[in-house]
């Protein structure tokens, strides 16, 4: 009796024992499923991060592209030139146009011809030429008031004053030739057409822009 019943209390310690490592087995398996689940989920983790970083990447070189050309692009427009713009070509055209004035006004003042040989005749000619040019230097001498700084403006006119009498004293010391005859008014107003026509001249290609 006293021998099966250590035997009974062998065979519970038996199964005791099994019974405690069979559970400790179980416990480990499953901290070890939770281990690599964890792992499993950070790796994963990881991945999509890079996938963001990679993604980002190709945005910024994209938009990197994108400057590029922008800048490529930019590159290509052609500056415009100084002599091209509208001002420029607008003062040029001006200054051709008078230039082409004088020309004109030069032609039809050299077609003049008296209508006879008689004194009268040829000083109606070189009064007729005198108010041609007169009239035309006056023009140009408004445009120029317009067009040039005031300082430019103010030494220009100071320096017209001065044409003014040179022209005059010109014109009167060619008459004095002819003091008292027919032909010395005459003189007179020839040399002052003569004059105009040349001071007309000078500012256009000396002042106009």
């Amino acid at each position: 009796m006293k021998n099966n019943t250590k035997n009974i209390l062998v065979i519970f310690a038996m199964v005791f024992v099994v019974l405690s490592a069979a559970c400790d087995y179980s416990t480990t398996k499953s901290n070890a499923e939770l281990d690599n689940h964890s792992q499993n989920n950070h790796s994963t983790d990881v991945n999509d991060d890079s996938s963001n970083v990679n993604s980002i990447e190709s945005d910024s070189n994209v938009n990197n592209k994108v400057e590029t050309n922008k800048k490529e692009d930019n590159s290509n427009n052609v500056p415009v030139k100084e002599e091209d713009s509208p001002t420029n070509n607008t003062e040029e055209s001006l200054k051709e146009e008078y230039l082409e004035k004088l020309n004109d006004a030069k032609r039809v003042t050299k077609g003049l011809e008296a209508l006879d040989s008689s004194t009268y005749a040829l000083q109606k000619v070189e009064s007729d030429r005198l108010d041609i040019w007169d009239e035309l230097l006056n023009e140009i001498y408004g445009v120029l008031n317009e067009q040039l700084p005031q300082d430019e403006m103010d030494q220009l006119r100071e320096e017209q004053r001065g044409w003014i009498e040179y022209r005059d004293n010109s014109a009167l010391e060619a008459s004095q030739k002819y003091k008292g005859g027919t032909q010395e008014n005459l003189e007179y107003v020839a040399v002052l057409a003569n004059l105009t026509e040349e001071r007309s001249f000078e500012l256009v290609e000396d002042y106009m822009k």
